[in-house]
């Protein structure tokens, strides 16, 4: 029997009276880009808080490669390989921009597994020309806009080697033409470009995005929740059809 790459069981999370994540199971294979879509405050960051240890379930279980990481450390899981982004940035802002990188760099996980450059200093400026602000890599991370804090989030988490990758809205702050490019770099990081010169390919992903048009052209399958449960999950062309998705998501103005 093949064991998941990643699997989600029965996972429930609740802040006082309010079931944020609400009994919720799934699973994604090591080569899957899995968007993860819903109105807002239907849960979904809060599954990738708990995916990356950040949060405690009340109950149910959350296994990689057929490990139990439910009650890990969230430093302890990004050495096991998941790395993520989240809404709000929080960037050590007096130092340079390249240094916020470089401490992802002196990972254990990405230490072990940085051999194919000379330097920390080398691979952190990789990764921030990956997300397109290497000639800002000097320049202090409180200069950054909205927008390149969400490339930097992205830099620094690329940078850890991560075989899961999450992304919690990783398109906010972009203008058409930065999200298009955006968009295109993700994939090419899941297919196996840049980052992945010691693998065959890249990280699976989870993305969270509200910009659905260009999500739907990136990733393979779709994930909605709704007032913290799992209504929907297939693939995009499926998922736009949906009536209860249509309902729940799509025809609100916000999704």
């Amino acid at each position: 029997m093949t064991v998941p790459f990643l699997e989600i069981e029965k996972l429930t999370k609740r802040f006082g009276g309010l079931v944020a994540v609400n009994n919720i199971s799934f699973q994604m294979g090591r080569n899957e880009m899995v968007g993860l879509i819903g109105p807002n405050g239907a849960g979904k960051t809060t599954v990738l808080r708990l995916i990356t240890g950040i949060l405690k379930p009340d109950s149910g279980k959350v296994r990689f490669k057929g490990k139990d990481i439910t009650r890990a450390k969230p430093w302890t899981i990004v050495n096991q390989g998941i790395a993520g982004t989240f809404q709000v940035t929080r960037p050590f802002r007096r130092l340079p921009i390249i240094a916020n990188v470089i401490v992802a760099c002196l990972s254990p996980r990405a230490m072990k597994r940085g051999e194919w450059v000379k330097t920390v200093e080398a691979k952190a400026l990789d990764a921030l020309e990956f997300v397109g602000i290497s000639d800002l890599a000097l320049e202090p991370a409180s200069c950054l806009s909205q927008g390149d804090l969400r490339r930097l989030e992205m830099a620094r988490a690329i940078a850890t080697d991560p075989e899961l990758l999450l992304l919690d809205e990783p398109f906010s702050g972009l203008n058409p033409a930065e999200t298009e490019l955006l968009a295109k770099s993700i994939k090419r990081l899941h297919k196996g470009g840049r980052f992945g010169r010691l693998h065959s390919e890249g990280p699976a992903m989870i993305i969270i995005e509200h910009k659905l048009a260009e999500l739907m052209k990136i990733v393979d399958r779709v994930i909605v929740l709704d007032f913290g449960e799992l209504i929907a999950d297939g693939i995009p062309e499926d998922i736009i059809k949906n009536e209860r998705v249509i309902e729940a998501c799509i025809g609100k103005v916000v999704c």
